[in-house]
């Protein structure tokens, strides 16, 4: 089985997008790839490419819905509630039809329908996720990691961390150099945690379809 971590930035920033692949090996994920500048396109030319060997689960970090009259979701009251008791900052969870966030959940929903309805012979699930509170609710140093989107020194300890405490491997040094390529690993984290039944998300708002149809984890 094969896990994607996809931190997507808005539809015209492709060098902000990064996807991590990760391979699951026996209770840890083993670095296969990174896509990054991505577009739509490369993002579903390599997942399908990946879903037509065997199932990706793919943690997506943007808001795959958005509240019908705008405003948060309930899930995002929920998840920023948890992090403000977990020692995390409430701002980090942003409202979907924010004047520039919504540019992010435009992609988000129609790259995640794309994904969901690609059909056989691929096996793809979707799940929106977190990547700052699947760090942050795991690693128990929160207000420590609390600077590793900021600062380099940070980024090292928290890859070591992926790596040593969360069981994934050869991600590759270059990681540090950018923060969505760190960010889509924790989305990567998340996604596992989600689908692995030995495993468990720090925290999940559940799927209310038709309007809020996946999922929501760290």
């Amino acid at each position: 089985m094969y896990y994607a971590g996809i931190d997507l930035s808005g539809p015209s920033n492709h060098a902000d997008t990064a996807v991590i692949i990760f391979e699951d090996r026996k209770h840890a994920l083993i670095f296969k790839e990174k896509v990054t500048p991505a577009s739509d396109g490369d993002i579903i030319d390599t997942l399908s490419r990946l879903a037509s060997e065997q199932q990706v689960v793919v943690g997506i970090d943007a808001p795959l819905s958005y509240e019908d009259g705008g405003g948060d979701r309930m899930r995002d009251r929920s998840l920023r509630q948890f992090l403000m008791e977990k020692g995390g900052r409430s701002s980090s969870i942003m409202t979907p039809t924010m004047t520039r966030m919504v540019y992010l959940t435009m992609r988000g929903i129609r790259l995640s329908r794309e994904l969901s309805h690609l059909g056989t012979p691929y096996d793809i699930q979707v799940v929106e996720v977190h990547p700052g509170a699947a760090i942050l609710t795991r690693a128990g140093e929160a207000d420590h990691f609390l600077s590793y989107k900021k600062d380099r020194s940070t980024r090292r300890e928290v890859l070591d961390w992926l790596r040593d405490q969360m069981n994934m491997l050869h991600i590759p040094e270059e990681s540090l150099d950018h923060v969505h390529t760190l960010d889509a690993c924790a989305a990567a984290l998340a996604a596992w945690s989600w689908n692995d039944s030995e495993l468990a998300s720090t925290w999940i708002y559940q799927a209310e379809p038709p309007l809020h149809p996946y999922d929501f984890c760290c």
